[in-house]
């Protein structure tokens, strides 16, 4: 069964910047396109960001130029690079196999806030 462990949130003013991880079970990690997502309270769950097993990146058009998606293959472990946070980032940030969910991890939560 694979495990996704996700951490490195927390409470941050706006402007800051947060690194998140995600370490991931199994032996098969690199062969899956890998995705950040963040739910915000009342809303549905949304993709951020997405990464190809050799490292082909996408965006939501809210983070581009300001998050950096990146994966250590050896280390099994995902990465999400939050820069210049804004208050609209809050939420609840998650990670998965974006062809192949796998069960959702606890998530790490994200504050942005003065």
């Amino acid at each position: 069964q694979v495990q996704l462990v996700e951490s490195g949130g927390g409470w941050v003013q706006p402007g800051g910047s947060l690194r998140l991880s995600c370490a991931v079970s199994g032996s098969s990690f690199s062969a899956y396109v890998m995705g950040w997502y963040c739910q915000a309270q009342g809303k549905q769950r949304e993709l951020v960001a997405s990464i190809t097993r050799g490292g082909i990146t996408n965006y939501a058009d809210s983070v581009k130029g300001r998050f950096t998606i990146s994966r250590d293959n050896t280390k099994n472990t995902v990465y999400l690079q939050m820069n210049s946070l804004k208050p609209e980032d809050t939420a609840m940030y998650y990670c998965n196999d974006f062809f192949n969910p796998k069960p959702w991890g606890q998530g790490t939560q994200v504050t942005v806030s003065s």
